[in-house]
């Protein structure tokens, strides 16, 4: 997979994209990001890109050309091949796992990085395909969202990963939060390792982690509960949870009458 980051700080990309797992993909070719700096194509001959806003306020918008000019430049290196172009935005909608996925099927992607007070929409409106957001609340620029983009889809890229298991298993991929995790030593400031896992029992200990990961669900993201796939069992287990809780609540309540 290709992916094009048009920014006007291109410096903050390679110390992150050229280390560890995203690092050694690109090494092998498994991955090829480029960045590309926005301000490079600019014909303003003091370099600026950006311009007060029409109808007043405060702060500075990136201007159209400097962008479309960049963008075309990255057309002209995919030979004419048009890549998704997703624009890094707080009003976006937010990423999630199942978007990552589907993005990573797709052969090239061009991720636009926002600065100042955002970009001209008639450039948004000529090339974005859609605007992602990371989570409700503003940073200074796209490029800290760019890369948790490229490190979300690059990881889910054939042969990034040792195994397809060693994502489809986390936290979201199946609707659900992961169960927890655990390594040597069995005992650690006096808290051990769960028995089952132990045990060698394989069915079990995948029911084990099933029902922890459906119990921490249930405890801090209750509302992915609504779109995730459970089994007649699933929800068995998530009955018995609640009816214990309930039952413990009204124990508190006859304690301290």
């Amino acid at each position: 997979m290709r992916i094009d980051i048009m920014t006007l700080f291109p410096e903050m990309f390679e110390p992150v994209i050229a280390t560890s797992i995203i690092g050694r993909a690109r090494a092998a070719g498994k991955l090829d990001i480029r960045c590309h700096h926005i301000r490079d194509y600019t014909l303003d001959r003091h370099g600026r890109t950006d311009d007060t806003p029409y109808g007043g306020g405060k702060g500075m918008l990136m201007q159209a050309d400097p962008i479309y000019n960049c963008y075309r430049a990255v057309l002209l290196q995919l030979g004419g091949a048009r890549p998704h172009v997703v624009y890094m935005s707080p009003g976006g909608r937010t990423l999630t796992q199942k978007r990552a996925v589907e993005l990573s099927q797709l052969p090239n992607l061009c991720i636009l990085c926002g600065h100042y007070e955002g970009v001209d929409q008639r450039v948004l409106d000529e090339i974005a395909d859609e605007e992602l957001s990371i989570g409700d609340y503003v940073l200074t620029g796209g490029e800290l969202p760019a890369l948790v983009l490229t490190d979300c889809i690059g990881r889910l890229c054939e042969g990034v990963l040792a195994d397809d298991i060693c994502w489809q298993e986390e936290s979201h991929s199946e609707g659900l939060l992961e169960y927890p995790h655990y390594t040597k030593p069995y005992e650690w400031n006096g808290r051990t390792v769960p028995d089952i896992l132990l045990s060698g029992h394989h069915a079990n200990i995948a029911n084990w982690r099933r029902e922890q990961s459906l119990d921490k669900t249930r405890r801090v993201r209750p509302d992915l509960l609504a779109g995730a796939p459970l089994s007649e069992r699933d929800r068995a287990f998530l009955d018995t949870l609640k009816a214990e809780e309930l039952e413990g609540e009204d124990h508190d309540g006859r304690q301290s009458l």
